[in-house]
């Protein structure tokens, strides 16, 4: 046998061991591509229990995402601060929080748009310990513990605005992580803070029991208004930017699911809330839930659009924390889209 013919040989074996590695390859590929596929679609909340977030919950226990083909899967944080780190970090497909964090990512430089609204309102109560709350004027005190859902969250954000509006020193407060429901209930009453600044049907609960005093209330549309000085958006469901462009459909299925459980809302009774919310969000109260329910219902979004002027509104509340540094930089128009719940209004005549 010549050198040439063994070249030959030796060639041909070489460019078939080379097709086979790259079909192996692409099929590997196409392995991956096919589950993250199949995959469900995952949603970061902090907080489900909450009635801020009572729409997801409603859409999940009612079947609504599954009527649009879709499977998710809703992962619990403590609060809104973890689950939008989620969604930062690619854990999370979606998230669902307050708007105004999307104005604050934008600034930051990571672009986050609204897909639908939850709340017209952010719903948010700081409520002062009626045991532990001290006695002699707030301003004197040098270290007041105020309760939050987590570092960073929404709940901070509102206590933080409310300390300016009445001239407390960021530095003379300590914001503790307490998570929700019963746990941030424990810290209150374990006297580890001397307020909470939270959301229902945790803050009813504590005021039907005579445990906590209100300090600023956004569970009305005249009262948000009036602290905010104009109508706040509150929560809403959100994804990165890059994967709304990219899952079109997908991104459609979730708001008309959403939308459907907001029409659901309009005309859902107690009898109908007990029915289908789990009995562990009631925090052993069925009555305080229901109680709670109906003191937010107004606030609830009736259709997921967001209002004209809510966007303007968040970003001046961003502005006012950031004092004296330049007022962030942002494109409110990137931050959110109504045409997903326009078209969703449509097929549910909403």
């Amino acid at each position: 046998m010549t050198s040439s013919s063994i070249s030959r040989r030796q060639l041909g074996l070489r460019a078939v061991s080379a097709l086979v590695a790259c079909a192996a390859a692409q099929s590997s590929v196409r392995a991956q591509v096919g589950a993250r596929a199949n995959a469900p679609l995952r949603i970061a909340v902090g907080g489900k229990g909450d009635l801020y977030y009572l729409p997801l919950t409603v859409a999940e226990r009612l079947g609504y995402f599954k009527d649009e083909g879709l499977r998710v899967e809703i992962e619990d944080f403590p609060g809104g601060a973890p689950a939008l780190e989620a969604v930062r970090s690619g854990r999370a497909d979606v998230g669902c929080g307050a708007y105004e964090r999307l104005i604050e990512q934008q600034a930051l430089g990571f672009n986050l748009r609204s897909l639908v609204l939850m709340g017209r309102t952010p719903q948010m109560v700081l409520a002062a310990s009626v045991k532990n709350w001290p006695k002699k004027p707030v301003e004197s005190v040098k270290e007041l513990r105020i309760g939050v859902a987590a570092q960073g969250s929404s709940s901070q954000f509102f206590a933080n605005l409310w300390l300016m509006q009445v001239g407390i020193p960021a530095d003379q407060v300590e914001f503790v992580g307490v998570g929700t429901g019963s746990a941030a209930i424990t810290a209150l009453r374990q006297g580890r803070v001397h307020a909470l600044c939270h959301v229902d049907p945790l803050i009813t609960l504590l005021e039907q029991r005579g445990e906590v005093r209100i300090l600023a209330d956004t569970r009305t549309l005249k009262g948000s208004a009036d602290f905010y000085g104009g109508p706040m958006p509150g929560a809403c469901m959100y994804a990165p930017q890059a994967y709304a462009q990219r899952h079109l459909r997908e991104v459609q299925s979730l708001v008309n699911a959403m939308v459907h459980a907001l029409k659901w809302m309009q005309t859902a009774g107690p009898v109908d809330l007990a029915r289908i919310v789990p009995m562990q969000y009631w925090l052993d109260d069925r009555g305080a839930y229901l109680a709670a329910f109906e003191k937010v219902r107004q606030t609830l979004s009736p259709d997921g659009l967001m209002p004209g002027e809510g966007p303007a509104t968040a970003l001046r509340a961003v502005a006012r924390l950031r004092e004296r540094q330049t007022a962030p930089r942002v494109n409110l128009a990137l931050t959110y889209n109504n045409e997903w719940v326009m078209r969703a209004k449509e097929k549910f005549q909403v």
